[in-house]
């Protein structure tokens, strides 16, 4: 009886140190214009979309993050599961940008170039 028991003891904790080895990444988000420039202020929305474990020692961890760039137009994301995200940009004077990245290293820079506003036109 008590081999079953270390057996099933053994099975749930390395069931725990799966999860707690769950690979995280750090993501930097850095957003400029079509001249270079960075954009300051920009809101940058992270969002963990696909990949492994959601818990991390046996707690849920955070898989959205809605940031600001700062003044170097640069937003940095603590850290997030590895796996697929979605990026949105929003910003005063620029198109939306959004799009899904597959990462898979511990630090990734993802680089955004924000288009202007497309002109709108009226059929009256």
């Amino acid at each position: 009886m008590l081999p079953a028991i270390l057996f099933a003891l053994g099975l749930a904790f390395s069931s725990v140190t799966a999860f707690a080895d769950a690979p995280m990444t750090k993501i930097s988000v850095e957003v400029k214009d079509l001249k270079d420039r960075p954009v300051e202020r920009a809101s940058v929305i992270v969002r963990f979309v696909e990949g492994r474990s959601l818990v991390k020692f046996g707690k849920r961890i955070q898989t959205r993050w809605e940031l600001r760039t700062n003044q170097n137009g640069v937003a940095k994301v603590p850290s997030i599961p590895q796996g697929k995200i979605s990026v949105q940009v929003i910003a005063k004077n620029y198109q939306t940008f959004g799009e899904i990245i597959d990462v898979s290293e511990e630090e990734k820079t993802i680089a955004v170039k924000l288009n202007p506003p497309q002109p709108q036109y009226s059929a009256h």
